[in-house]
């Protein structure tokens, strides 16, 4: 058996560990979903609708089949919640400047004004753990989120 290389160390922990660890994570989610599901209950919004506006603010012009790849939800659900947005105008659609067929997604000012409402509720409670935490235990965090995401998606998510 050929030694391990150096820094090639495992880590183990029990089940019950790793169980206390996946709860912290769904309290956690609770915790971090909780404001932004206020406000958006608000405008009769869900969960789905903010994860579309988070990524048209974060990425302007993204096309919905890449928004679909992102979200990995189905066309049908998406145009659900595109319609109810577009309805509201909170996001307008243009047609792609190389190619007029794709359809490129946008936030419009009150999308942008929602978008900052939801998104700072979520800032806060991020920057207070982190402040709290410290640098190191964020760079190890960090490691674990990109470790459990899939890894066509670690980096998209800087």
């Amino acid at each position: 058996m050929e030694p391990k290389a150096r820094g090639d160390t495992l880590l183990f922990l029990t089940d019950a560990q790793l169980r206390g660890g996946i709860e912290a994570m769904f309290f956690a989610y609770r915790g971090f979903t909780a404001d932004p599901d206020m406000i958006l209950k608000e405008y009769g919004y869900g969960r789905a609708h903010h994860r579309a506006i988070h990524f048209i603010e974060r990425y302007p012009g993204i096309t919905v089949t890449s928004l679909l790849t992102i979200l990995g939800v189905s066309k049908q659900s998406l145009n659900r919640v595109l319609r109810k947005l577009i309805a509201d105008q909170r996001i307008e659609v243009r047609s792609g400047e190389s190619d007029k067929r794709t359809r490129q997604l946008f936030l419009t000012e009150t999308g942008t004004v929602l978008e900052k409402q939801l998104s700072e509720t979520q800032r806060d409670r991020m920057r207070t753990a982190y402040r709290a935490a410290g640098p190191d235990a964020v760079a190890g965090f960090r490691k674990v989120l990109e470790n459990i995401m899939d890894p066509a998606f670690r980096d998209s998510s800087t």
